[in-house]
């Protein structure tokens, strides 16, 4: 096996027991990659020995060195942080409902801000920061593809989700100017199996589950497996200050729901949500979760980005890393072998 140029030093991985994390750990044993996570909460542990077992790699879950820390308790970070050389922030909150800003912020901007801090302390070598298609720019009346250069405008309506990965953003690019070298990646719409209950996952259930509706809109998507991929090369590469777009392809997710029934083999939605219907709903979900302190099922910014069109472009990292990524039709019936297990 060839070896990587971390062998015998450490690496951390903040968010380790989410899809990206627990599948970028997974990569780096794989690898022999000397690996530190940390965790909050024992049973999120077992989420990520789950993936590993779905995948028959029990042996190399063992080789994680598991550290309790919380990116927003500072005492814990600085036992985490002890002999790493190479950081991977993979932790975040993925939340659109309104009720979370404070949560959005306090995790996502001042846990980055956390991060960068201790990366300069601790003199880390490299940092990579998971971001999101969500915070990347705006485009202009002129403008039909949106790139790693096109211009967030303030004045413009965003989620709370896409202002705290924005503001994330703007923390590593501070790390970047005191010194820190840094690579920010931003997925889109990543897919893959093991995490059922929570981010893509819960389409999967829906779907199995028996769906009905379905809309037009359009998004980036991208297997999990091609994001830790491409975020391992990029570490590897002797450069610093740059952040890529990460997706195989734009699609529909109408053409995404039926790819993935197909692969689970029931019936695809077939009901069309027009835009008046979501328009109805976030207001009735409003109204629910007022009334029985419910949490937010499908938010006004939620339901207006379910008839979003907007074309989003990989060509940087496609030609940065000649990188083939992996037909997204193909791996949604892949992701629903592993659902049938």
């Amino acid at each position: 096996m060839q070896q990587s140029i971390y062998l015998y030093k450490m690496i951390l991985i903040t968010g380790a027991t989410g899809l990206v994390g627990s599948h970028l750990a997974l990569h780096l044993l794989e690898n022999n990659e000397r690996i530190r996570a940390i965790y909050r909460t024992k049973t999120s542990i077992e989420k990520t020995k789950s993936l590993f077992k779905l995948y028959g790699k029990e042996s190399l879950f063992e080789q994680i060195e598991w550290i309790e820390a919380d990116i927003n308790d500072i005492p814990s970070l600085e036992i985490a942080f002890k002999g790493v050389e190479y950081v991977y922030h993979c932790a975040a909150l993925i939340s659109f409902d309104p009720k979370d800003e404070k949560k959005l912020r306090k995790i996502n901007i001042e846990g980055t801000a956390n991060i960068v801090n201790f990366c300069l302390a601790f003199n880390v070598k490299k940092l990579c920061h998971v971001s999101s298609i969500a915070a990347l720019g705006d485009l202009m009346e002129h403008e039909t593809l949106i790139t790693e250069e096109t211009i967030w405008n303030p004045e413009k309506h965003h989620s709370d989700y896409a202002i705290s990965k924005y503001g994330a953003e703007m923390e590593i690019w501070r790390g970047l100017q005191e010194g820190l070298p840094v690579v920010i990646i931003n997925p889109g719409v990543i897919l893959g199996p093991g995490f059922w209950d929570s981010g893509s996952g819960l389409i999967f259930t829906k779907i199995k589950n028996g769906l009905l509706f379905y809309t037009k809109g359009s998004s980036g998507f991208v297997s999990v497996n091609d994001v830790v991929k491409i975020m391992i090369q990029l570490m590897k590469k002797n450069s610093s200050g740059e952040r890529y777009i990460v997706i195989a392809k734009n699609i529909s997710f109408e053409n995404v729901l039926n790819c993935i029934a197909k692969g689970l083999d029931v019936k695809p939605p077939s009901i069309y949500a027009h835009p008046w219907i979501t328009e109805i709903s976030w207001r009735i979900d409003w109204i629910l979760s007022t009334l029985f302190f419910q949490k937010r099922k499908i938010s006004k910014s939620m339901a207006r980005s379910l008839h979003t069109s907007d074309l989003i472009s990989n060509k940087k990292i496609t030609q940065i890393l000649d990188y083939k990524f992996k037909d997204i039709e193909e791996y949604c019936s892949e992701i629903g072998s592993y659902m049938n297990i």
